[in-house]
C-alpha cells in the first residue's frame, strides 16, 4: 500500500504524542523503533485508524483513515504485542474461522480458507489445541493467521518477539520475512529490523531517522546512548 502522511499530528490534550509528520512509504517491510514513549504505537494507530490525526491526514492507497475508515481497517491488520489477548476463543482453528465466518464463508470453503493458511505458516498441528497450551512462537503464528485469512493488503506488528526465547524469534522472523503482504514491524530487537530496506527512527515524537535498518540502528545506539 501506498501511505502518506500529510502533516499528521496526534494530540491527547495538551500532550504532542506525534509531532506534525509527512512522509511517504511504499516499501514491502518496513520498521519502526525507538525509546519507550518515542512515537511509535502513536504513528502505528495513525496507519490503520485506530487513532485519527488531530491535525492533517494520514491515507493509505487514497483512501482517508477518517472519512473511509471501514475500507482502511479492512485493508489492514494488527498483531498485538501479546497475542494472547488476540485469540478470543478456545481452540485455534475456530478463532482463525471467526474472521471469514463473520464475512458470511461458510462450509467447505471456509474449511479451505482456514486449512490454507494453518498450513501456510506450518501450523496446522495446532489447529485442534488451546491458546494455553502454545508456545509464544505458536502463539504470534496463530493471531498472525487469524489476521491473514482475512487477506489484509497491509499488518502491523507491535513487538512481535517480545519475551521470545531464540527458537519462538526464529519461528517468528521466518514468517514476517516470508509475507507477500506489506508489514510495518515496531519492534525493540534490532536484530528484527536491521536488513529492512527503511526503518523509522521515532524520539520524543518526532520522527528523528528515516534510512536503511543498520544505519536507522547506528542513529538510534546514538539517542539511546549505548
Amino acid at each position: 500500500m501506498y501511505i502518506i502522511f500529510d502533516r499528521a499530528e496526534l494530540r491527547y490534550g495538551e500532550r504532542i504524542a506525534l509531532k506534525p509528520l509527512s512522509l511517504e512509504l511504499s516499501e514491502a517491510r518496513i520498521g519502526v523503533i525507538g525509546l519507550n514513549g518515542s512515537g511509535k504505537t502513536s504513528f502505528a494507530r495513525l496507519v490503520n485508524g485506530l487513532a485519527k490525526p488531530t491535525a492533517g491526514r494520514v491515507t493509505l492507497d487514497g483512501l482517508n483513515t477518517v472519512a473511509d475508515a471501514k475500507p482502511v481497517m479492512a485493508a489492514t491488520g494488527f498483531i498485538f504485542q501479546n497475542p494472547g489477548n488476540q485469540i478470543i476463543l478456545p481452540i485455534v482453528r475456530d478463532d482463525i474461522a471467526l474472521g471469514p465466518k463473520s464475512r458470511g464463508l461458510k462450509g467447505a470453503p471456509l474449511d479451505a480458507a482456514v486449512d490454507a493458511v494453518l498450513h501456510r505458516f506450518g501450523i496446522s498441528e495446532i489447529a485442534a489445541r488451546r491458546p494455553h497450551e502454545l508456545s509464544g512462537g505458536q502463539l504470534q503464528l496463530a493471531a498472525l493467521a487469524a489476521v491473514v485469512v482475512n487477506r489484509p493488503q497491509l499488518i502491523l506488528f507491535d513487538e512481535p518477539t517480545n519475551q521470545l526465547d531464540l527458537k519462538n524469534r526464529s519461528l517468528v522472523k521466518a514468517a514476517i520475512d516470508s509475507l507477500e503482504e506489506q508489514a510495518i514491524v515496531i519492534s525493540h530487537d534490532l536484530d528484527l529490523v536491521r536488513d529492512f530496506a527503511r526503518v523509522l527512527v521515532f524520539h520524543e515524537g518526532r520522527l528523528a531517522f528515516d534510512g536503511p535498518g543498520e544505519t536507522a540502528i547506528v542513529r538510534y545506539r546514538e539517542i539511546a546512548g549505548c
